[in-house]
């Protein structure tokens, strides 16, 4: 059954957790927007070896859970490992999570949550 209306309606942005280089590239193909206001937040964020879990972590739920306008989370599949855990457990179908290669980390099928559940829903 499709998702009514409502779940979607108001997604308009993308949303990138990724190197420096991958958010640099999606920045400059337009999907950076900063929301108003004296709280105003980001739709990305820029993860380097020194960057926390956590901070990954609160990035993810923000972007997952409480931001009510992003419609897809990208998502680099070497960070992706780094919240193994909590990019398994996400089933919603908004926003849509993809994980995606970066320059310096080939991407591993193997380790891709889509399609783990793709090869398990066909018995693979």
């Amino acid at each position: 059954m499709a998702a009514p209306a409502s779940a979607y309606k108001d997604r308009h942005f993308l949303a990138v957790i990724g190197d420096e280089d991958s958010v640099t590239g999606l920045l400059l193909a337009g999907i950076g927007h900063v929301t108003a206001g004296p709280e105003s937040q980001k739709n990305f964020l820029v993860v380097d070896d020194k960057t926390d879990t956590g901070t990954i972590e609160h990035a993810f739920d923000n972007f997952t859970s409480e931001r009510k306008d992003i419609a897809i989370l990208l998502i680099n599949q070497h960070i992706a490992e780094r919240i193994r855990n909590r990019v398994d457990s996400y089933t919603e179908a908004f926003p849509a999570l993809l994980e995606i290669p970066s320059k310096d980390h080939p991407y591993d099928p193997e380790k891709d949550s889509v399609l783990k559940r793709v090869r398990r829903l066909f018995g693979e």
